[in-house]
C-alpha cells in the first residue's frame, strides 16, 4: 500500500509539474500575442503580409527603428491619422500640392525629397504595412547578441560550453585511469617482490645475438638499396619544396574591413563585375571604390537578424560593426544621412598577385574569352573569407590554354581565319593553344 501511494503521489507530482509548465508556456504565448499592435488586432490586418509589402515598396528608403532616407516608421500609425496616411502613401505629391499643412511640413522637414507614389496599394495593403510598422522592437534578440559578444566567442556558446564540459570530463576520466594503472602496476610489483617472483625475463640466447643495426651495416646490399631510396625521396621532397616557392594557394589574409562574398555574391546575388567593373575593359580587376559600397550601404546600416545570427554562429563576425568601419572610412554619418566627417584610407591586403614578369589581362579573358570569374577564383559566392583558390602557376595557365576551346560565336572578323586554321588541324575545334596561347611573348614581354 505504501509503494502504491508513493507511486500515485509521484504521478500526481509529475502531472502537476506538466500543468505548470504548460501554463507557463501558454502565458508566455499570451504575452507575446499581447505585444502585437492593438491597431493590427483591431483592423484585422496581417503584419506578415505587411512585411512583404514593406520590403518590396518601402525598405529602399525607410527602416523600422532607425531613420534612413526617410524617417523611421515604427509606430507611425499612432502619429498620424489613418485616413491621412492612405492619401499620403498613395500620392504624397498630390497631397503636398493641395496645401495640406501636415504634408507640407513633413516635406520641408525631410529636405523636400519627393516620396514615390504608390497608387496600386489598397487600403488593406496599407493597413497590413502599418501593422508591420507597429511591431515593437525585439529587445530579446539584442540581449542575445550582447551575450554572444560579451563571451568574446561565437554566438551559440551553449554548444561550445557543453563540448568543453564533455572534453573536461573525458580528460579527468583518462587521468584517473592513468593514476589507477600506475597504482595497479606498483601493487603488482610489490606483490611479486614479496613472493620472490621474477618480474623480468632474460633470454640468454638474446645476449649472444648480434644487434640489428650492426647486421644492417654489414649487409652492403641493404645499405645500397636504402641509400638509393633515401636519395630519391629527398630529391622528391626538395623538388616539391622548390616548385612551391611563390605559390600562395589558399592564402587568406585578414582584411581591415571584413567583406563577405558569401553574403554579397551568394545570398544577394550581386554580379562580380558590379563591384569589379574594370575587369571588363582593363588589365586589372581593380579594388572597388568605397563609393561603390556606399551605393547600397547608405540605406543598409544593419544586416537582417537572420544574417547577423548566421555570421555570429558560424564565423564570430559582427557584420554591423564592419559596416560602421565602412562609415568611418567614408566619413558617412548614418544619423544625419550625409557625409559629415573626413574619410580615411582602407589598407586592403592584396590576395592575388602575379610576378612582374607575367602579363595577364582581365578584359581579354572576361570580355573576349567570356571566362567566368569562378573559373580562376573558385566559388566566391560561398566564401565568407576570400582566399586564393587557384595556384596561378605557369603550368596551371598553360594547361588551361591547352584545354579551353575558342568561343567563335559573334566573332565574325576571325571567322574565316578560324575556319582555315581548324581545317589544318583536321577539322577539330580550336583551343587557345592553337591561336598562339603557348607563345612565350603572349605572357612574357
Amino acid at each position: 500500500m505504501i509503494n502504491k501511494k508513493l507511486h500515485f503521489s509521484a504521478w500526481r507530482f509529475v502531472l502537476a509539474l506538466a500543468i505548470v509548465l504548460f501554463s507557463t508556456t501558454a502565458m508566455a504565448q499570451d504575452d507575446a500575442s499581447a505585444g502585437e499592435p492593438a491597431a493590427a488586432q483591431a483592423s484585422g490586418a496581417d503584419a506578415a503580409k505587411g512585411k512583404e509589402l514593406f520590403n518590396a515598396n518601402c525598405a529602399a528608403c525607410h527602416k523600422l527603428y532607425k531613420k534612413a532616407v526617410g524617417p523611421a516608421l515604427n509606430g507611425v500609425s499612432e502619429k498620424y491619422d489613418r485616413e491621412w496616411l492612405y492619401k499620403w502613401i498613395n500620392n504624397s505629391a498630390a497631397l503636398i500640392a493641395s496645401g495640406d499643412p501636415q504634408a507640407v511640413a513633413l516635406y520641408n522637414e525631410w529636405g523636400q525629397q519627393n516620396m514615390n507614389a504608390f497608387p496600386g496599394l489598397s487600403t488593406q495593403d496599407i493597413d497590413n504595412i502599418l501593422a508591420y510598422t507597429d511591431t515593437p522592437k525585439p529587445e530579446k534578440a539584442a540581449g542575445a547578441v550582447a551575450g554572444a559578444q560579451q563571451g568574446g566567442a561565437v554566438a551559440g556558446g551553449d554548444n561550445s560550453m557543453t563540448n568543453n564540459i564533455i572534453l573536461a570530463a573525458l580528460a579527468i576520466v583518462l587521468l584517473l585511469l592513468v593514476v589507477l594503472l600506475v597504482g595497479v602496476n606498483k601493487t603488482l610489483k610489490r606483490f611479486a617482490e614479496a613472493n620472490g617472483i621474477q618480474t623480468e625475463i632474460i633470454d640468454e640466447e638474446e645476449l649472444d645475438r648480434k644487434p640489428i643495426w650492426k647486421a644492417f651495416v654489414e649487409n652492403q646490399f641493404l645499405v645500397l638499396v636504402t641509400s638509393i631510396v633515401l636519395l630519391f625521396a629527398s630529391l622528391y621532397f626538395v623538388y616539391g619544396a622548390m616548385m612551391s616557392v611563390g605559390v600562395d594557394q589558399g592564402y587568406a589574409p585578414v582584411q581591415p574591413i571584413h567583406y563577405s562574398h558569401r553574403i554579397h555574391a551568394g545570398t544577394n546575388q550581386i554580379d562580380c563585375k558590379y563591384c569589379h567593373s574594370s575587369a571588363r575593359e582593363s588589365k586589372h580587376s581593380g579594388i572597388p571604390s568605397l563609393n561603390v559600397c556606399m551605393n547600397c550601404h547608405k540605406s543598409i546600416a544593419e544586416v537582417s537578424e537572420e544574417t547577423y545570427q548566421e555570421g555570429m554562429n558560424e564565423y564570430g563576425i559582427d557584420y554591423n560593426k564592419e559596416i560602421q568601419k565602412l562609415y568611418k572610412a567614408t566619413g558617412w554619418n548614418p544619423d544625419e544621412m550625409k557625409y559629415a566627417g573626413e574619410g580615411e584610407p582602407v589598407r586592403w591586403v592584396r590576395i592575388h598577385n602575379l610576378p612582374d614578369l607575367a602579363y595577364f589581362n582581365h578584359a581579354q579573358h572576361v570580355t573576349a574569352g567570356k571566362i567566368e570569374c569562378q573559373t580562376c577564383h573558385g566559388p566566391v559566392e560561398e566564401m565568407e573569407v576570400m582566399y586564393q583558390y587557384s595556384p596561378l602557376t605557369m603550368g596551371w595557365c598553360i594547361n588551361c590554354h591547352r584545354e579551353t576551346n575558342v568561343d567563335l560565336k559573334g566573332n565574325g572578323y576571325y571567322e574565316q581565319i578560324h575556319k582555315e586554321l581548324s581545317e589544318k588541324r583536321g577539322g577539330r575545334q580550336l583551343t587557345i593553344a592553337d591561336l598562339g596561347g603557348l607563345e612565350c611573348g603572349k605572357c612574357h614581354y
